[in-house]
């Protein structure tokens, strides 16, 4: 059997070529995304630069555009709208903003605003506070946008806002609550919509229905193809032993995602954990950090920049298809950047320690995952693949001394995916993941284990 996987990124559209018999990559090619066109240029193109591969079955994901817009709604910053985020971002999706309590008229705006392509609408336990959900659904039906609305919240008021959605003529999906008992995580269901909404609302919206039509899979999310990959990594399969608790940071054109398969219990001892329950398989996903589309915002993150990096930046914004020469300054200005965007995105996604003292004297707090101890760090992207010095770029997801409340992981292994192929073995893990796993254990590529100096 040969496979062809096919990525179609917000910057780079890429292929690859998997001969299952060989159990091999066989080749990989990518060429720049063509959104403002037909996203079946810039994948002819990348198809032309292959060469001669007759596959069997094609399997594709996408970001095209920036990914699945979500805007998050809950009951408590601290518990349903924390609960609504991890779903989303889960899920593949990339959550603009999570809105807490009843919202306002100018949330209402902001929302407008947005033009999110999906809304999750959460809150209340099971049998727990309605009048809150029930009045942000009535405030979302208010809002002349064509959003998707995922109702996710609490089950004793789903008849009332099943029917405030029919009479508003709104389309919506009803599912399972994120969190139907108190501090109890249930976000499957959740995520399962979300994925269904891009493949019948977004694949179409993104100009992609012609590539739907060459395959028999569903398209999906880029970055839910990642998470899928990276989980299959960590837990093995039946036959082969997977690496254990490890993270993955994929850096890209429009935004940065991080990745931690671990419980991310507290390594500290007196530790207590605060907020929900933190899922092993976790995502968050940067939107404001990406090497091309979202570099202004990278570039706010540093201190004193200089002129020439603030017209690197200019230009790459400009023309997202420039690249750097091996060995240049506009080179070195790239891993600069990549660094800065690794160190935020993983500084967000870890948790956050905090001494407290108590009547048995000093002890700590956990909120979201401690991952100190995880011994691997992936990196993901075309900066860290074509950095001299990918191990410089990737120094800036372990723990810093100058900030020891963010529980970055203190001295991992760094790895690169070494052929770009993360998102293809996440596809071909639903079909082949034996072969999946074996063709990620042997493409990636060992930068080495450092530490930061402070």
């Amino acid at each position: 059997m040969k496979y062809l996987a096919v990525d179609i990124g917000s910057t780079y559209t890429k292929v690859t070529a998997i001969d299952g018999d060989l159990r091999k990559v066989v080749g990989t090619a990518r060429a720049f995304t063509t959104i403002a066109d037909d996203v079946t240029q810039g994948l002819d193109c990348a198809l032309a630069a292959l060469g001669d591969f007759v596959w069997d079955d094609m399997l594709v994901c996408s970001s095209a555009a920036g990914g699945l817009k979500m805007v998050a709604l809950g009951l408590v910053p601290d518990l349903t709208a924390k609960a609504a985020r991890t779903a989303a971002s889960n899920a593949g999706a990339k959550v603009m903003q999570t809105f807490a309590y009843e919202i306002s008229k100018r949330e209402e705006q902001i929302i407008y605003d947005l033009n999110p392509d999906l809304v999750l609408l959460c809150g209340g336990t099971d049998g727990g506070n309605k009048e809150v959900i029930t009045a942000n659904a009535r405030r979302l039906c208010s809002i002349e946008r064509p959003f998707t609305t995922i109702i996710a919240g609490n089950k004793s008021a789903s008849d009332d806002i099943v029917e405030i959605f029919e009479a508003a003529g709104k389309p919506y999906v009803l599912t399972e609550n994120v969190m139907p008992e108190f501090n109890q995580l249930n976000i499957e269901p959740a995520r399962d919509a979300i994925r269904q909404l891009f493949i019948s609302r977004i694949v179409e919206a993104k100009g992609l229905s012609k590539v739907q039509a060459l395959t028999s899979h569903q398209i999906i999310p880029t970055p839910l193809a990642v998470l899928q990959a990276c989980e299959l990594l960590s837990r093995g399969t039946e036959l082969q032993e997977g690496l254990g608790d490890l993270m993955a940071v994929d850096v890209g054109g429009a935004t940065t995602d991080v990745y931690s398969m671990a419980s991310g219990e507290p390594t500290m001892e007196s530790t207590l954990t605060k907020g929900l329950p933190e899922p092993w398989s976790k995502r968050t996903v940067e939107g404001d950090l990406g090497m091309r589309y979202s570099l202004p915002h990278v570039l706010e993150q540093m201190e004193h920049p200089s002129a020439e990096l603030r017209s690197w930046v200019e230009r790459c914004v400009a023309q997202p298809e420039t690249l750097a020469l091996a060995d240049s300054e506009e080179k070195q200005m790239e891993e600069l950047l990549g660094s800065m965007a690794v160190s935020v995105a993983v500084e967000r996604h870890c948790g956050r320690m905090a001494d407290v003292y108590t009547p048995l004297g000093l002890m700590h707090t956990l909120e979201g995952k401690d991952l100190m101890s995880v011994p691997l760090m992936i990196g993901i992207g075309g900066v860290l693949l074509g950095s001299n010095h990918p191990e410089e770029i990737l120094k800036g997801s372990i723990y810093d001394l100058r900030h020891p409340e963010i529980a970055k992981p203190r001295r991992p292994r760094f790895v690169l995916d070494g052929q770009y192929i993360f998102a293809a073995m996440g596809m071909l893990s639903q079909t082949n993941p034996e072969l999946a796993f074996e063709l990620m254990k042997t493409t990636l590529k060992d930068v080495g284990t450092t530490s930061r100096s402070v």
